[in-house]
């Protein structure tokens, strides 16, 4: 028996910062070992973290992935319509209402773009990438360990900047879109600085002796 399972999942992240503190990342998959889904990590000013996951399977593997002081599972529903030719995203979940638009393509984003796909997803493609995401994108990762005793690394395959991000929590208005600064602490990555939606596919390489309860359903590893 393997001593590990790795977990692929296949999607976007995107990230902004808030006026008033509060800092979001998303995670859009449309293709992951539970099939496709969405959550939303949330670090509030006083450094409260808060993870919004749709039902238990998310909950667990992510909360036991990452560091969170508080877990909801809610519905997590995102919506993507054109805007004045621009994908504009809404994202409901639970207290959090937040809508964004997906900008231009970055000069990075054509770079990563000209990575194939099979080469871009190796753990060696990972090691050489996160010296640069470090000295590019201060406080972002592509390889690291995560929480009990996993390891993680990311494929980053396009970059696009946010723009007109609008946040309420609980109907109260967060105020501006602002750069993620500081970096939430969810983890050992981040999202970059200036709000952006990556395209990205991430690798969840987990302990077989922890894998064995999120692969009842046939579909994991990669």
């Amino acid at each position: 028996m393997p001593e590990s399972t790795r977990f692929r999942f296949d999607g976007q992240i995107a990230g902004a910062g808030t006026e008033s503190g509060t800092r979001l990342v998303l995670g859009h998959w449309t293709r992951s070992p539970h099939g496709g889904f969405a959550d939303v990590m949330v670090q509030r000013p006083d450094g409260h973290r808060v993870l919004l996951a749709p039902d238990p399977w998310v909950a667990e593997f992510v909360s036991s992935t990452y560091t969170f002081d508080e877990v909801v599972q809610v519905p997590v529903d995102v919506r993507i319509h054109d805007d004045a030719g621009r994908p504009r995203w809404t994202v409901s979940a639970g207290p959090l209402a937040w809508s964004f638009t997906v900008a231009r393509r970055t000069a990075l984003g054509h770079l990563l773009r000209a990575v194939p796909p099979p080469l871009g997803r190796t753990h060696t493609f990972a090691r050489v990438t996160d010296v640069i995401a470090q000295r590019v994108f201060p406080g972002v990762r592509t390889l690291g360990t995560a929480g009990n005793a996993r390891a993680e690394w990311y494929a980053a395959r396009d970059l696009h900047r946010v723009t007109d991000s609008v946040t309420s929590w609980s109907g109260t208005d967060l105020g501006a879109m602002t750069d993620v600064d500081p970096p939430p602490e969810f983890g050992f990555s981040s999202t970059p600085r200036t709000p952006a939606l990556t395209a990205l596919t991430t690798i969840v390489q987990v302990p077989t002796s922890q894998a064995t309860r999120f692969v009842a359903d046939g579909r994991a590893g990669s």
